[in-house]
């Protein structure tokens, strides 16, 4: 890519119209040598790179990506007569200059370093499920040099800096597992044929698209009789789910399905009600 010369016949590189043409040439020929490195590069991960949701080879994807775009950047500014003074500036500023790069690239180098931090220690690998101290929680979908992007319920991305992510407290729900689980509970009314309910409730865990399919084969989703309520008998189960699962889905189906069984059963579920007296006074 350096080095290239263009023939001077084509415009006058001492005008402006001249060297606002060079420029355009030139951030055409980068642009056009920059897509077809990506295209190999891709090609390549996608070929030689069978876990490609580990989070370091992530990050690295990234960070060579940002790499080679930068390098092209960084070639147009020199090449061109139009920025030959911005190009030069780049590689022979002064101490000044450099400080108040360093400065402006404060939160960058930050968020870069503290990406370093996170695939280096490996809090959590993509398609796992974290929360954060804040309370924000998600499936990580990606991991670039300047930021972690989480998946929420209904597709929602948020995208959190690097360092914020390397500065909280995570709570990984899927960490070092290809497995997860919650507990879930169910009430029924008193006088409830128990061992029909529980046969009901396990169907309907086996039966959901969430559930991990190598379990169902062994004793998946025992159902237990766990206590007596004010006005209800407690069943209690624990289902297990992929990890990329959202928690939320797999609760709503589970309670759907354990909700139809129990209408089509005729299995009560019991609610709290008041009874109202009223009572006559002699002046009435």
């Amino acid at each position: 890519m350096f080095g290239i010369e263009l023939p001077g016949a084509l415009f006058d590189k001492t005008t402006a119209l001249g060297q606002a043409v060079e420029l355009l040439i030139y951030t055409a020929i980068a642009a056009v040598v920059t897509l077809i490195v990506l295209l190999i590069y891709n090609r390549f991960v996608k070929k030689h790179l069978r876990d490609k949701n580990n989070i370091q080879i992530r990050f690295t994807q990234n960070i060579i990506r940002t790499l080679i775009i930068a390098v092209a950047v960084i070639w147009v500014l020199v090449s061109s007569t139009a920025t030959t003074d911005i190009g030069k500036v780049l590689f022979q500023g002064t101490a000044i200059i450099g400080a108040v790069a360093g400065l402006a690239a404060q939160p960058v180098l930050g968020d870069l370093f503290s990406g370093l931090a996170i695939t280096f220690n490996k809090p959590f690998e993509i398609g796992d499920r974290i929360e954060l101290d804040d309370g924000t929680r998600g499936i990580v979908m990606d991991i670039t040099p300047r930021h972690v992007v989480l998946r929420q319920i209904d597709t929602i991305d948020v995208i959190i800096p690097n360092s914020k992510i390397n500065a909280s407290k995570i709570v990984n729900m899927s960490h070092n597992t290809r497995i997860r689980s919650v507990h879930m509970r169910f009430n029924v009314a008193y006088g409830t044929d128990m061992e029909k309910a529980m046969k009901v409730v396990r169907d309907a865990v086996i039966s959901s698209e969430y559930s991990e399919p190598e379990w169902k084969n062994k004793d998946y989703g025992p159902v237990y009789f766990i206590s007596y309520a004010d006005s209800s008998l407690v069943l209690a189960t624990t289902v297990y789910y992929k990890p990329a699962s959202a928690t939320e889905m797999v609760i709503s189906d589970i309670n759907m399905r354990v909700n139809d069984a129990f209408a089509k059963e005729g299995i009560e579920i019991p609610f709290n009600y008041v009874n109202v007296v009223m009572k006559d006074s002699k002046d009435n």
